[in-house]
């Protein structure tokens, strides 16, 4: 179906058609800009929202996430991150095939439009010019026709006139010979510009117009194909991103079913126990005997009864301490009477309070420790993390030595960088000064020396809370006490509720002692034999190096050797010739192959 042929005379309806085509076409382009605006606005909503609840550093929900919920939980934080940059693919991926394609095809549209009706309205300007022309040659023709006819009949009656001379009848016989010739040219041209005219309107209707109508109709077609191209990038940007949308609900799913609730109570237990024992039974205590008691039996009475206070104190100091009042003062020393103890028989204070308030006191409150009331006094807690129950405290010992290990590594990374530096100093006295690596091993020493001290001391207290060593002496706690003199008196306090306070921490039991082991071996002795390093790969000399510093080793163009430690920024490289001769080389002066399954190099003291 040709618009040419079809539509000929519908020249202004075409011309408001196309131009609600660019209009339809700037609203589909207005359409998806608005969806990537909301794209991106969902992208970034998202990323906050998944900042918003992502644990904070150096905060207690770090620890949190050690159960498999929050985990869980931190996973579909992470994937919903992901998630977002889905949807701000999507949002660059419309702009760029749609928005911005879509936005220059309507400027080319629209010129290409502008030209074919200019060639529309140059066409009907023209056909109207010829038609002009042949209405003026029609209106002159039919003048001259008339005025033809009137010489005509003015003729013909001054010649049937008797009264008018011979000159004027000739006269005007010759004036109608004139205008019936002027007659007849304007029926000639007339008759041509009819011609031409019929001419010009029928390749007017039957070429030119169909011509530049077909054009605007191929126009048209274009951008609908090219709209309906744009629906389909709309989707399939869409249908690439779910994949990978799909795979992060995947990995959610799998995040979720990682949930282990078993282990995630195992955990609380490995969090919060204590590690004492529950209180035993509680004693019968009985208000009767001064009743019964006579004179005669007085000093029998009175000998039993103390016994009686000395046995029921004893008890009560290991198994009623948790039912203790939170604000009662601290408990007397060691050296006090048996009969002075805050649960003997005789306390006034006790008589007055019913066991019932005491157990519901006891299974309400946490067990108050005596290293408490120096941390409300004087701030931070004891060194040696006595304040804590012992499997709390172990804990921590635990990890303040995997802590101190760990620096006591980087200071022995750094002590073997800046010795290799020294050799390299010391061969090309150019690139530095020695004497300045000298002074920053000094310092490594003498920080390796303090923290090995300092490991020491919380492995002396690790294996005191284990079991491993006896009671700490006095002269133990002062070489403990030499790098942090300020907590010592918090520390004896902690050790002394620790053997007395019915309400500290724990009491150590003396059969505890008849167990303990022999002292953990010191910390240089894992260093005191050096094992020979594995090989991780080979290397091909590139160049001679003589090696004459200590340390080096020479190597010959062409040789191959076997690596045994990889560079590590200093540029050296540690080789292998034989089974007992190692050393240094520079790294610019061999090719270095690793094994696939190499872990790199290890540093050894």
């Amino acid at each position: 179906m040709s618009w040419g042929t079809e539509l000929w005379d519908q020249f202004d309806n075409l011309e408001k058609h196309t131009q609600w085509g660019i209009d339809v076409l700037e609203k589909y382009i207005k359409f998806v800009k608005e969806r990537t605006e909301i794209e991106i606005n969902y992208a970034k909503q998202l990323r906050n929202l998944s900042k918003k609840y992502q644990p904070k550093k150096n905060s207690k929900e770090e620890d949190e996430y050690k159960y498999s919920s929050c985990r869980a939980f931190l996973a579909t934080l992470n994937e919903m991150n992901d998630y977002a940059g889905q949807h701000e693919v999507i949002s660059e991926n419309m702009t760029s095939q749609i928005t911005t394609e879509l936005a220059r095809y309507v400027q080319e549209l629209k010129q290409e439009r502008k030209t074919h009706f200019h060639d529309g309205r140059k066409a009907q300007q023209h056909i109207e010019t010829c038609w002009k022309q042949l209405e003026s040659s029609k209106r002159r023709f039919e003048r001259d026709c008339k005025e033809a006819d009137r010489a005509q009949q003015y003729f013909e009656k001054m010649d049937a006139d008797i009264n008018v001379t011979k000159a004027d009848v000739e006269k005007a016989r010759q004036q109608a010979q004139l205008r019936h010739q002027m007659a007849e040219d304007s029926k000639a041209e007339y008759s041509s510009t009819l011609q031409k005219f019929n001419q010009e309107q029928h390749e007017h209707y039957h070429s030119h117009i169909p011509n530049i109508f077909q054009k605007i109709q191929d126009m048209e077609e274009r951008r609908i194909v090219r709209i309906g191209e744009s629906m389909k990038t709309f989707a399939e940007v869409d249908r690439q991103v779910i994949p990978i949308i799909g795979k992060c609900l995947d990995e959610i799913t799998t995040a979720a079913e990682s949930i282990d609730q078993k282990n995630d109570s195992q955990l609380v237990v490995e969090a919060f126990k204590s590690g004492f024992e529950p209180p035993g039974e509680v004693d019968f205590e009985d208000f009767t005997q001064p009743i019964k008691r006579t004179v005669s039996e007085s000093s029998l009475s009175n000998s039993r009864e103390g016994k009686s206070e000395s046995r029921f104190s004893t008890k009560s100091k290991g198994k009623l301490w948790p039912f203790i009042k939170k604000n009662k003062p601290p408990p007397p020393p060691p050296s006090a009477s048996p009969a002075a103890a805050p649960n003997g028989p005789h306390s006034p204070k006790q008589q007055k309070e019913p066991l019932s308030h005491r157990f519901n006191e006891f299974m309400t409150s946490k067990p108050k420790i005596q290293c408490f009331r120096s941390l409300k006094r004087g701030g931070g807690g004891p060194e040696d993390f006595s304040n804590l129950p012992p499997e709390q405290r172990r804990k921590k010992l635990q990890q303040k030595v995997d802590e101190l290990n760990k620096d006591i590594q980087k200071e022995l990374d750094q002590r073997d960088a800046l010795t290799k530096m020294k050799d390299v100093y010391i061969k090309n006295p150019q690139m530095g000064d020695a004497a300045s690596v000298d002074l920053k091993l000094g310092e490594l020493a003498q920080n390796l020396e303090r923290l090995r001290l300092e490991v020491q001391k919380f492995e002396g207290w690790l294996a005191e809370v284990e079991g491993r060593l006896p009671a700490r002496t006095d002269t133990t706690r002062r070489q403990s006490g030499m790098y942090e003199p300020q907590n010592t008196l918090t520390v004896n306090n902690c050790a002394q509720d620790r053997e007395s306070s019915p309400d500290g921490s724990y009491t150590e039991e003396p059969s505890q002692e008849s167990e303990m082991k022999a002292p953990a071996p010191e910390f240089d002795d894992e260093f005191d034999d050096e094992e020979q390093l594995p090989t991780i790969g080979t290397c091909k000399a590139l160049y001679t190096f003589e090696g004459q510093n200590e340390g080096t080793i020479s190597v010959t163009e062409g040789e191959t050797l076997y690596v045994i430690e990889v560079d590590k920024g200093d540029g050296w490289t540690r080789i292998r010739k034989n089974e007992d001769e190692e050393g240094y080389v520079p790294t610019s002066y061999v090719e270095v192959f690793l094994e696939k399954n190499a872990k790199g190099a290890k540093t050894y003291i």
